[in-house]
């Protein structure tokens, strides 16, 4: 029988709605799990278990009283560290802001809460989720990084110590970390999930995605978190994307696949190369290797829009607290702020062309195929949280992108990447759901 701490999310929703289990024994599970394994992983910056146990004592109370709230009744969610909890510190990783008690929860954690879930806990990121490393160790890689800066979200999933967690994205945050701890990372369309109580550092790149164990709890989520948001502007007004739903819905035919090697092969490690290559034999006539010609450009851009966005959001932190941000970081600020107003305006007004041409290449195949991470995961004393040159293009894009754990390099753990168009998450999710269960039927 599988140990409660080790359920999906949806697994452990469906066995609490049929009363086999109660949300305390499931928060308890897992509260357990943390016990034993974060003193060596150091995944979560805050803890709370009696008030996790509260919240979960409180859904079987309601569930004792057929009030269950949604679909996500009683299962316990954690939460990176830039995103405002009313009952958490959100200190984002930064001494500017210890202490930092929000009264209100960000759109997403709220979401959250109306479907059920137990928010257990904060997961430690980055200094304002961008590059400095973190000290937190990956569980399926002992002294390599888990990737940032969803760092700890992503090892407290992979160590199943909870079935699932909430990260960002503005270049790779939730496809790399990922990749590196071999879980799912699941970044939806640009302004399908609010981003209104998230720390904002790139208006138009930041993304709130999802790590967890399986496709299907991924698309649970972010069908409880895929809702109109009138406040964040990016958003807009559409019908529910029902990723669920579209995941019991089979491909009317085999999926096709792009393989997209980007600008960023070369930099890639010769057992990546190795890794890919056998994928695509795995594959056979569903793949085609194809060239994308404005991707260099594609990468360029989203460096310099980050840089000049991530300038104009932490500068003034910056001015007002030089001495609580470090070195590297200040570095970086100041490098953005050198960016020119006309390289920056370039880069957002050639993003509508750039999607078009990546998006014809999506009119041929059910998605693009590339890999999440230029390899496994470098080891912790090397001081970085790995490069994030496969996936910024695509949140430059604002296409939904998904990392599967189904590749190893090095013994470590290796995410396959696919991505999407824009709106059509639900098809993306099929399709990686599809290839998850062929290559592992083939194994």
């Amino acid at each position: 029988m599988t140990a409660l701490a080790d359920l999906t999310a949806s697994a452990a929703a469906e066995i609490i709605r049929r009363g086999e289990v109660t949300s305390e024994a499931l928060v308890s599970a897992c509260l357990g799990r943390i016990a034993e394994r974060d003193g060596e992983i150091g995944a979560f910056a805050a803890l709370d278990a009696a008030y996790a146990l509260e919240q979960a004592r409180s859904a079987d109370r309601a569930s004792a009283s057929c009030h269950a709230t949604g679909p996500l009744h009683g299962v316990p969610i954690a939460i990176k560290d830039v995103i405002d909890t009313r009952d958490y510190p959100t200190e984002n990783a930064c001494a500017i802001f210890a202490g930092r008690r929000p009264e209100h929860d960000a759109f997403c954690v709220a979401a959250l809460r109306a479907a059920g879930a137990v928010i257990i806990g904060k997961t430690v990121s980055t200094e304002l989720a961008l590059l400095t490393p973190s000290a937190v160790n990956n569980p399926v890689a002992s002294g390599h990084t888990p990737g940032g800066s969803s760092a700890g979200s992503a090892a407290a999933v992979a160590a199943h110590m909870v079935p699932a967690a909430l990260g960002t994205q503005t270049a790779g945050s939730v496809l790399r970390p990922a990749s590196y701890c071999g879980v799912v990372g699941f970044k939806p369309t640009l302004g399908l999930v609010s981003r209104r109580g998230v720390l904002m550092q790139s208006h138009t790149l930041d993304t709130v995605g999802v790590l967890a164990r399986s496709v299907e709890d991924a698309a649970l989520i972010v069908d409880c978190m895929a809702q109109y948001d009138a406040d964040d502007d990016i958003g807009a007004p559409r019908a529910h994307p029902q990723l669920t739903r579209a995941l019991s819905i089979e491909p009317a035919e085999k999926p096709r696949f792009a393989l997209v090697k980007t600008p960023a092969w070369p930099q890639a490690t010769a057992s990546l190369h190795a890794a890919y290559e056998q994928l695509a034999d795995r594959l056979g006539a569903s793949v085609d290797e194809i060239e994308i010609a404005s991707l260099p450009d594609v990468i360029e851009w989203q460096r310099l829009v980050q840089l000049a966005e991530n300038a104009a959001y932490y500068g003034p932190l910056l001015d007002a607290h030089p001495a609580l941000i470090s070195k590297g970081l200040t570095e970086r600020l100041q490098l953005g702020a050198t960016v020119p107003v006309r390289k920056y305006l370039e880069a957002i007004v050639a993003l509508p062309a750039a999607y078009a041409a990546v998006a014809r290449v999506l009119d041929r195949y059910d998605a693009i195929l590339t890999p999440a991470a230029p390899g496994a995961a470098p080891r912790l004393e090397e001081g970085i949280t790995g490069s994030p040159i496969f996936n910024g293009l695509w949140t430059y894009l604002g296409m939904p992108a998904i990392s599967l754990p189904l590749l190893e390099a090095e013994g470590l753990p290796l995410g396959v990447q696919l991505i999407g168009k824009r709106g059509e998450d639900g098809k993306l999710l099929r399709t990686a759901r599809w290839l998850e269960q062929t290559l592992r039927a083939a194994c």
